[in-house]
């Protein structure tokens, strides 16, 4: 037998969809709410429209890697529904999203019930249960809230009602990443795909290169953690001219006019580990998780928000 509750979930990124899975196999009714406008998290997509067509830039994760037999299996059931595939320029064992890194985050939030557009600045226990604070929230009161944001945001909704999940969210700091999009009329003189580890781009890719991406050229320049941190504060326009300069140095080409150049600062980018796999405390039940707990990868959302899901269905197995 099995205790079911109504459960509530602040974020509808991979970790907080993948627990969702796991709480809603277990029979548990699961609402999910997020403050962006749609599916993706750091798993982003930027779509553009240009006299060429339209332009779509991967300026979050770049692709993702697949270790663990059970992640394996969720990743064939994407890949069966069209929503990924592999990329093996980058390596025999990255995968992208399909038509876009967002599509697999996409195909599960069909899944649940997302609430999206609603910004939870807090969440309160009271006799019944949780309620969440924010414009938009439901009045709903929910048995259990998971929180599945990035560390810093975890903190600062945990502070106030669970100071030792709190503590250790901000020592889980993140690294930041500057992003750069461009896109050509006309494809680059290279045979460069990638790049990686320079100094200042950690990471640079032809994200037209990519299965099932159409439209112009384009590519997602990434500064590394470093650079990013030290120039966190620039303006967006000074972040492009540096960016391009090394990048048409890295790629030893005289970069053209531009059809798009934007800039995007992820002050959350690359997660830090905690090195526990998520975080359950059975008497208020309260929840944690997220890429932070185990690291930067997209695989470690997944387990972050599996395991967390296996936590609360142990502890509601045992309070009939």
């Amino acid at each position: 037998m099995f205790k079911h509750m109504n459960i509530a979930i602040i974020g509808a990124g991979l970790s907080g969809l993948a627990c969702a899975d796991r709480l809603q196999m277990q029979g548990h009714r699961v609402q999910l709410f997020d403050k962006a406008r749609g599916a993706g998290g750091r798993m982003s997509t930027r779509r553009i429209s240009t006299e060429w067509g339209e332009v779509s830039f991967d300026h979050g994760a770049q692709y993702f890697t697949v270790r663990d037999a059970n992640f394996k299996t969720v990743v064939d059931q994407w890949q069966s529904s069209g929503a990924a595939a592999p990329w093996p320029v980058v390596g025999p064992d990255a995968w992208v999203g399909t038509p876009s890194m967002s599509a697999p985050i996409k195909w599960m939030a069909t899944r649940h019930d997302v609430t999206w557009s609603i910004r939870v600045e807090a969440i309160q226990r009271q006799d019944n249960g949780w309620v969440l604070r924010g414009e938009g929230a439901p009045h709903t009161c929910f048995d259990a809230v998971v929180i599945a944001v990035p560390a810093e945001q975890a903190a600062a909704l945990l502070t106030p009602i669970q100071n030792d999940f709190a503590t250790l969210a901000k020592a889980t700091v993140s690294s930041p990443c500057w992003t750069l999009m461009l896109s050509f009329a006309s494809p680059l003189q290279t045979r460069t795909i990638t790049l990686r580890d320079d100094a200042i781009i950690g990471w640079a890719a032809c994200n037209s290169d990519k299965p099932a991406r159409t439209g112009p050229q384009s590519w997602v320049i990434q500064a590394s953690a470093a650079w990013s941190e030290k120039h966190l504060e620039d303006s967006p326009d000074a972040v492009q001219a540096m960016l391009m300069q090394r990048f048409a140095e890295c790629l030893a080409v005289e970069l053209p006019v531009p059809l798009i150049a934007a800039t995007h600062r992820w002050r959350y980018a690359l997660s830090g580990n905690a090195g526990c796999s998520a975080l359950y405390s059975p008497g208020s039940q309260l929840g944690v998780c997220g890429d932070w707990f185990l690291g930067p990868r997209v695989e470690c959302a997944w387990l972050s928000g599996q395991a967390l899901g296996m936590m609360i269905g142990a502890s509601a197995g045992k309070h009939l």
